[in-house]
This record gives structure tokens, C-alpha cells and sequence, in this order.
């Protein structure tokens, strides 16, 4: 057995799951915050793991530059390593080699790239990643794939995506399959309903133990990229998870959830703690406003969070000006209990029959918007 996925609720389209793999539960639909180099940033992994996170993100791209796949293999593995004891899906690298590498070159075997941090020359094939997401241990490795940056001519969508099918096979022949570990396949296709079909079915056939949108979450409306769910979703089967990659924003995870996808994860929590906004029920507060500096209120005082409950905006406001690291652990704190507050959630309004209804109730809390002191 690889991963296994069980459903447990259904309420229309969106699904209230459990995945089980190598290193633990993961109660879906689920939110992965993302720790890209060994770390979520600005958390310890007690911090990460008291807001409710069940399994986090690594990357291939960053760890076997920096510290290097094998160093971490010999020092135990990606979890040991970092002394985190959940579950973790390490991202294949394809995204980051497209966006962060100075110089590339893509052909059928790989692509070979110089590194952002020293322009060292590496490749990336889909063997190659494969054997790095092995070596750090992951619980789910994702498939190579080649990622556009859109919009791009329908022809060079249609290549990329023949391509990725074809990587998808080689990876697949790369994986090795053992207890509790699984290997997910990436739709890809823009947002061409036809593409994303024909990419679908063509990793169906290959057979993968969970399936992911790529290509979305990158500058195009919500409603395009809740079309584009929707066109894409039937075609996948029921029996495993659907992983929404790079979302993101909490009603876009609302949204992709009543349209059937099980798993996401975004920078977003984390990158905003560190620059100051903080999300709430209420909608998200710019802790930079000077409207904040002699505010007492917390962000929320019916929050679980000692972050979120504890320390007056005015403080908050402080260490934000001032710089302070401080700032960055609350803010990020905060965000990531909100984001899985949120999922505990939906998870259960799936199993009450009332998913429709928790995602209305929170769309109009989010246009509501933070209260002012002193409103009434």
C-alpha cells in the first residue's frame, strides 16, 4: 500500500476526507503551510504544530541546493531533520527552477539550470527529482512538470502539458513505491477546459495516488480559476485526494473546496506575517496603519490563538514599525491558526450538510471588514 484516502462525508461537491500515510493522519480538506527550506518561517515546529497543521510543504529546488539532498539523507531524513513528526509533501522543484533559476535550458530529458543562490550549474530531470524527494524523505512526492509562466500561446500550453504527461510516466517508473508513501501526478493544461481534460485523463491512465492542479493561483481571475477547477475535477477519480498547488487566499480554498479539491498550501500566511498583515474573521488588518498605534483591542479577542488574543494592536503595530522579529512570529502565528481554524471548520460544516453555508457566513465576515475602535 501507498497513501491511502477514505472518505468519510460528502455535501455536494466538496469532500470531508482522511489521508494516511508513512508518518500520520492528515484530515482533509487540509491546508499545508509551506516550509520551503527545512523551516516554516518565523516558527518553531511546536508553534506550527499547536495551530492544528497536520502536514507541511518542502521543496526539492531549495533543499538540494541549499543544504543538499543527500547531506540531509545522511543526517536521517527531511523530518528528523527539521524535528518535524507529521506527514510532509515535498513540490517536485519544477515551479521554482521556471521562476528562480538565472539561466535555463528545457528539453525532453530535464532541464539544467544555474542555481540563484551562486550560479552553480544543476539538472533537474524527472529521475533526478524523484530520487531528491526520496532521499529527503518525503510522505508525498509530486511528479516533475514543466510550469508556464500565462498567459502563453495555446500551443506552447498544449507542449508543455504533452510534456509533463511524459514526465509524469518517468517519474512514476523513478518512484519507489513502499508503505504509507505516496506519488501525486499534476494537471496541467492553463485554463483550456479541452487541455486540462486531456491532462487529467493522460495521468489517470498513468495512475498516481493523488492528483494536483498546477498552473493555477498565477494572475488569473477566481472565476477562471474556479472554471477551470470545475472542468477538471470530473475527470479525476473519487478514491484519491485532489491537491490545489499555491492557493492561497481563504476564499479561494473555500471556493476550490465546494468544487471538490482536498489539499492546498500557499506562502501566503506566512509571507504576510512577515509584512505585517494579519488575517482575521473579519477580513485582513494591515498592522502597519497608523490607525493601529494607540488601538488596545487584540485582533480578536474570541480567538484561540495567544497571538491573535493577547497582545493589543497598538503593540503589534509597534514591533511591526519598528522592525521587530517579534512582530513577524505573532502576525505568522496568528495567520497560520487562522488558516486552519478555518479548515477544522469547513470540515466539519461537510459533515453538518453545510458547507455552502459556513462558506457564506465567512465570505460575508471577510466583507465586513475590521471594525474600527469604538464603532458601534
Amino acid at each position: 500500500m501507498s497513501v491511502g484516502f477514505e472518505l468519510l462525508a460528502e455535501d455536494g461537491a466538496a469532500r470531508r476526507g482522511r489521508l494516511r500515510t508513512a508518518h500520520g493522519m492528515v484530515e482533509t480538506p487540509a491546508f499545508m503551510p509551506v516550509g520551503t527550506a527545512a523551516t516554516v518561517k518565523a516558527m518553531t515546529v511546536e508553534m506550527v504544530e499547536a495551530t492544528g497543521a497536520e502536514i507541511i510543504l518542502g521543496n526539492t529546488y531549495h533543499l538540494m541546493l541549499r543544504p543538499g539532498a543527500e547531506r540531509i539523507a545522511g543526517l536521517g531524513g527531511l523530518h528528523r531533520f527539521m524535528r518535524w513528526p507529521g506527514p510532509i509533501l515535498t513540490d517536485s522543484g519544477g515551479f521554482q527552477v521556471m521562476s528562480l533559476a538565472r539561466i535555463r535550458k528545457l528539453d525532453e530529458r530535464g532541464v539544467v539550470f544555474a542555481s540563484h543562490h551562486d550560479g552553480s550549474r544543476h539538472e533537474l530531470t524527472p529521475e533526478r527529482s524523484i530520487e531528491i524527494q526520496d532521499l529527503l524523505g518525503a510522505d508525498i512526492t509530486m511528479q516533475l512538470d514543466e510550469c508556464l509562466a500565462l498567459p502563453a500561446p495555446a500551443g506552447e500550453v498544449e507542449r508543455a502539458m504533452r510534456l509533463s504527461l511524459r514526465w509524469g510516466e518517468r517519474s512514476k517508473a523513478a518512484f519507489r513505491p513502499r508503505e504509507g508513501h505516496g506519488l501525486f501526478g499534476i494537471v496541467q493544461g492553463g485554463t483550456d477546459a479541452g487541455l486540462r481534460r486531456a491532462s487529467a485523463e493522460g495521468l489517470v491512465d498513468i495512475g498516481f495516488d493523488g492528483y494536483a492542479l498546477g498552473g493555477l493561483a498565477v494572475g488569473e481571475p477566481q472565476a477562471v480559476m474556479f472554471e477551470t477547477i470545475e472542468a477538471t475535477v470530473p475527470h479525476l477519480p473519487e478514491d484519491r485526494p485532489r491537491y490545489l498547488m499555491g492557493v492561497g487566499k481563504p476564499l479561494d480554498i473555500l471556493g476550490a473546496v465546494l468544487r471538490g479539491v482536498d489539499m492546498f498550501d500557499c506562502v501566503l500566511p506566512t509571507r504576510s506575517g512577515r509584512t505585517g498583515q494579519a488575517f482575521t474573521r473579519f477580513g485582513s488588518v494591515n498592522l502597519r496603519n497608523a490607525r493601529h498605534a494607540d488601538d488596545p483591542r487584540p485582533l480578536d479577542e474570541s480567538s484561540d490563538c495567544p497571538a491573535a488574543r493577547d497582545y493589543s494592536r497598538a503593540y503589534l503595530h509597534h514591533l511591526v514599525r519598528s522592525g521587530e522579529i517579534l512582530g513577524a512570529i505573532l502576525l505568522t502565528w496568528n495567520n497560520l491558526h487562522f488558516y486552519q481554524a478555518t479548515m477544522r471548520g469547513v470540515r466539519a460544516a461537510i459533515e453538518a450538510g453545510e458547507a455552502m453555508a459556513f462558506a457564506e457566513r465567512f465570505a460575508e465576515g471577510q466583507a465586513r471588514g475590521d471594525i474600527p475602535p469604538h464603532a458601534g
